[in-house]
């Protein structure tokens, strides 16, 4: 699945597009609408799995627990936020993730309106170096998150962190929250390949990769909200146990 993705990553062309999966239900219907490749973030996961926000409470375990359990379900590449954990290099190559990205955000108020605070650039490329050292396997990909444009506006900050973590051994960049301009800036100067979020104002132009983060909590979110409030419980359930494959299962019946 490693060397699998950094191929992707190395065809030139149109982006990557990583779909976001909830769990391991989202992430096998991402594979079977021929997506190449699935990731697993901690908004999905902390919203999906315990019903709370993204504020930086999960640890480590409940991360890479949950995305064992969407690497075990797809024969596709899975990529995996590990936030800013020390140690996450041997705990997610163990779930069997493909890469991870690992962010310069020191967590302490993240996604709230708290003031936000980033690591300091040297002690977060060391983190960099740590990981890169530590992956057993060569082409398990490690990506250096900075949210310096996301907190504070400041593009030259973010490239002077992204370019120390490139230095440190980061296989690709990813700044967060950046428009095109942003980006084709990103790519002037730092010779990596670069990860973003979807923004829908642009064209994404460049990026190796585009994280669509949010997308199947969000639907999931809103079709059963929709369904709820209509006040129709549906009462077929087949296509979902075709799909989950009920009538090949040993010692299961199916409706």
């Amino acid at each position: 699945m490693t060397a699998n993705l950094r191929a992707l990553v190395a065809q030139e062309g149109k982006p990557l597009v990583v779909p976001g999966a909830s769990d391991a239900l989202s992430a096998r219907l991402i594979e079977a609408h021929g997506y190449k490749c699935v990731y697993i973030g901690s908004y999905a996961t902390a919203a999906s799995r315990f019903g709370m926000p993204d504020t930086g409470l999960l640890s480590l375990d409940q991360l890479t627990a949950h995305a064992k359990s969407i690497t075990a379900a797809v024969r596709v590449p899975v990529i995996a936020d590990a936030e800013a954990f020390d140690d996450a290099v041997p705990a997610f190559e163990e779930a069997g993730v493909a890469a991870i990205h690992i962010e310069d955000h020191t967590g302490a108020g993240k996604h709230t309106n708290a003031p936000q605070q980033l690591f300091p650039k040297e002690q977060a490329a060391d983190r960099i170096r740590r990981a890169v050292a530590a992956r057993k396997n060569p082409d398990f990909l490690i990506v250096a998150r900075s949210d310096a444009f996301w907190v504070h506006r400041d593009l030259d900050d973010c490239i002077a962190r992204l370019s120390l973590y490139a230095e440190a051994g980061a296989d690709m960049v990813f700044p967060t929250m950046v428009g095109q301009r942003e980006l084709d800036e990103v790519r002037r100067r730092i010779a990596r390949p670069v990860m973003i979020i979807d923004n829908p104002e642009q064209q994404h132009t460049g990026a190796a990769i585009v994280l669509y983060y949010a997308f199947s909590v969000t639907q999931q979110f809103d079709a059963l909200q929709r369904a709820l409030a209509s006040g129709v419980l549906a009462s077929d359930t087949r296509p979902l146990e075709d799909f989950l494959g009920y009538k090949d299962a040993p010692g299961r019946s199916h409706r």
